[in-house]
């Protein structure tokens, strides 16, 4: 399989984050392809990492596969040749779309990030740590660094563009899309993560945190988009070596984010675009973890064909 940088599709392109290019299809659907594209302290790198994209996709239809009668979602397939019959356009671009590419229901995405964390670490344990609070409501004392929540913490957050999301109290969230809407959100995010982390326990995994997004559909129903419980949105800790007072291992871009803190820490990277130059060991151990955590995750290995 070809590593993507970008992508170049005969469909209308409506949008380009970090990692996924958006195309529409239709009033009613869209596409959504993604890249092998890699980001780290919000800037995008200049190397792509093998099968990351695939591992995003298939990850995202794993989980849809698996919430289908928890909530409603945006997937129509992620198979490439059922998409390519339902869009011949795609005819000639089969190589390159395969494994990584996603049909999908076209909705109006609410702007939030629905954050909720089991566990408390990353931003959550810098803000605890310091004031004892999250998103500036305070939280019990005496908690220890990736230590349990329970129950889970809904922990909104505002989408942004560029640079970091930021926290927001529910009551804040409440204000930008309504109570109603505020409350499904919630209720939706609580249940795909009891669901998700059951079954990820099941395999090993613990997933500390995660982040949902949700759209309308056209017939006004509340659905979940986007990406679920990937590497990328989630943290994915091994449960035979959790151990709360410290900071986990996870099954991500670690790898990568501990060679660019040892290129800030040694002068070499100013933590500005353009990045450094990604050595050919880091980008190998970065795509083995995505492939182990997908591995790990469903129980077999991710073969694209």
């Amino acid at each position: 399989m070809t590593t993507m940088l970008s992508s170049d599709l005969p469909l209308t392109k409506i949008g380009r984050g970090k990692v996924r290019d958006i195309y529409a299809v239709d009033d009613d659907r869209l596409l959504l392809v993604t890249t092998d594209r890699i980001s780290a302290f919000d800037v995008v790198m200049g190397e792509t990492i093998p099968m990351k994209g695939a591992v995003l996709t298939q990850v995202s239809a794993f989980w849809f596969g698996q919430l289908g009668g928890v909530v409603p979602h945006h997937m129509i397939s992620a198979d490439i040749d059922k998409i390519i019959a339902a869009v011949p356009a795609l005819q000639g671009h089969r190589a390159a779309l395969a494994g990584r590419t996603m049909l999908c229901r076209r909705t109006t995405v609410f702007p939030i990030e629905c954050v909720i964390r089991g566990y408390i670490t990353g931003s959550a344990w810098k803000e605890y740590a310091a004031s004892g609070t999250l998103a500036g409501e305070k939280l019990a004392e005496g908690l220890k660094e990736s230590e349990r929540l329970d129950p889970p913490i809904f922990s909104p957050a505002t989408k942004a563009e560029t640079g970091h999301d930021e926290n927001i109290t529910i009551a804040r969230m409440r204000e930008i899309i309504g109570d109603e809407a505020a409350y499904t959100l919630e209720s939706m995010t609580r249940a795909i993560y009891t669901q998700g982390e059951q079954v990820a326990r099941e395999q090993g995994i613990i997933i500390a945190d995660t982040k949902f997004e949700f759209g309308r559909d056209k017939d006004g129903r509340i659905i979940l988009i986007d990406e679920v419980m990937t590497p990328d949105s989630s943290r994915f800790w091994a449960a035979d070596t959790y151990a709360p007072g410290r900071s986990q291992p996870s099954f991500d871009k670690q790898p990568l984010r501990d060679y660019l803190d040892a290129e800030r820490r040694g002068g070499r990277w100013n933590g500005e675009a353009p990045p450094p130059t990604l050595p050919a060991e880091i980008v190998e151990a970065t795509s083995k973890r995505y492939l182990d955590a997908y591995r790990r995750l469903t129980g077999a290995d991710l073969v694209v064909t």
